[in-house]
C-alpha cells in the first residue's frame, strides 16, 4: 500500500523544551494507525505538524507526497481540504443544529446548491447513525452523539485522511464500541487513511492496523495490535496494561523524602 503520510527525522520543541526528537513514521492509504503514549509525549503535536498548524525544526512531514512545511497560504488550504479533523469532544458549533454544523464546510468550500448539500448531510448523518437527529441542537445530544456528529462533519468534503483527538475520551463502554467501529467502518468503506490520538488502549487495539507507541519524545515500540499486546518491553507492557509503575514511574523525580522534611538519618 502507498503512504499517505511521511514523518522522517522530525524534531519539534516549544521554546527550548523539546517535545519530538528525530520521529519516523508513516500511514499507509486504508490504514487505522493510533499513536498512543503518556499525557505531554507529543501525540497531538503529530497532528498539528500534519495539518500544517506549525512546522517541525527539522525533518519533513509529507502528506500525498507534498512538503506540508512548504506550501504556501493556498496550497496548504488546497491540502487541508482532503483532510478531516475529529476533535476531542467534538468542537460543534453550540448556536448551529446538527444538519447545520455538517452542511457549514459544504457551504464554505463548495458552491454546491443546497439539495444537493441536503443530500450529502444526510448521507453522512446516516453513515453515522444519526440522520434521524438532524434538527437537534447539540446541547440535546449526549457524549457519544455529538462526538458522531463531529465524526460525520469530519468526513463531509469526504477527505483522505482523518485524524481523531482522543475520540473515545470521557465515553461510556457502549458509545466507545460504536465510535471505534464506525471509524473501521469509514476507513474501509471509504479507503481512508485514519490517525487516532488515543489513551484508549483495548479500544484501539480492536480497530488499528498499526501502532506507535511516543514516550518523551522518541518511538519507543511500533507494530501491530497483536505485537503490541505481546510485547514485553517494559514501556508496552506497563502502558497495555495499565500498571501504576514501571518506566514511567508513579512519583515525579524529587529530592530523598527526608531530605525534602528536614530530616537527619
Amino acid at each position: 500500500m502507498e503512504n499517505l503520510v511521511e514523518i522522517e527525522n522530525v524534531t519539534f520543541g516549544y521554546n527550548a523544551r523539546p517535545i519530538l526528537k528525530g520521529i519516523n513514521m508513516t500511514a499507509k492509504r486504508g490504514q487505522v494507525v493510533a499513536i498512543m503514549g503518556s499525557s505531554g509525549c507529543g501525540k497531538t503535536t503529530l497532528l498539528r505538524l500534519i495539518g500544517g498548524q506549525i512546522k517541525p525544526s527539522k525533518g519533513l512531514v509529507r502528506v500525498a507526497g507534498q512538503n506540508v512545511a512548504e506550501l504556501e497560504q493556498d496550497g496548504l488550504y488546497e491540502l487541508r481540504r482532503k483532510m478531516g479533523m475529529l476533535f476531542q469532544f467534538g468542537a460543534l458549533f453550540t448556536d448551529m443544529n446538527v444538519f447545520d454544523n455538517i452542511a457549514f464546510q459544504l457551504r464554505e468550500h463548495t458552491s454546491l446548491p443546497e439539495e444537493i448539500i441536503r443530500d450529502l448531510v444526510l448521507m453522512k448523518l446516516h453513515a453515522v447513525g444519526l440522520r434521524g437527529a438532524a434538527n437537534l441542537m447539540p446541547s440535546e445530544l449526549s457524549g457519544g452523539m455529538a462526538r458522531r456528529v463531529a465524526l460525520a462533519r469530519a468526513i463531509a468534503l469526504e477527505p483522505t485522511l482523518v485524524m481523531y483527538d482522543e475520540p473515545f475520551a470521557g465515553l461510556d463502554p457502549i458509545s466507545l464500541g460504536v465510535i471505534g467501529n464506525i471509524i473501521r467502518r469509514l476507513t474501509d468503506t471509504l479507503g481512508l487513511t485514519s490517525i487516532v490520538v488515543t489513551h484508549d488502549v483495548q479500544e484501539s487495539l480492536k480497530i488499528v492496523d498499526y501502532v506507535y507507541f511516543i514516550s518523551e519524545g522518541v518511538i519507543e515500540a511500533e507494530g501491530s495490535a497483536e505485537e503490541m499486546r505481546a510485547s514485553d518491553l517494559p514501556f508496552v507492557h506497563q502502558f497495555v496494561h495499565g500498571e501504576p509503575d514501571g518506566p514511567v514511574p508513579f512519583q515525579y523525580p524529587a529530592p530523598p523524602y527526608a531530605e525534602d522534611l528536614g530530616l537527619s538519618l
